[in-house]
């Protein structure tokens, strides 16, 4: 179970990664990351569906993390580094049966 301590550092590493993440679209990604947090804060976290979230979460900032200066150990001039990404990392929820 992640705790609310647990998820802000989450959140707050999501938006360091989202901010240096080499992209046009940098900045939708960041208001995308804020807007999904805000809409899902209400969540109970111990709940199966919450922690699918926050395994997703996890796995984007992974990915973002790949692309993050500091990590690629050698900033902007560094030509020497390699990204392997997951297939379907967030996949389509699945459909409700009623």
């Amino acid at each position: 179970m992640q705790g609310g301590n647990n998820l802000l550092g989450l959140y707050r590493q999501l938006l360091r990664s989202a901010s240096t993440y080499p992209s046009r679209n940098r900045m939708g990604i960041y208001e995308a990351i804020r807007e999904e947090f805000r809409s899902n804060m209400h969540l109970d976290p111990s709940e199966e569906d919450t922690q699918k979230k926050i395994n997703i979460a996890y796995k984007g900032l992974s990915q973002l993390r790949q692309f993050d200066e500091h990590v690629m150990g050698g900033g902007k001039s560094s030509a020497n580094w390699q990204v392997t990404m997951e297939q379907n990392p967030m996949p389509a929820p699945a459909e409700r049966k009623s």
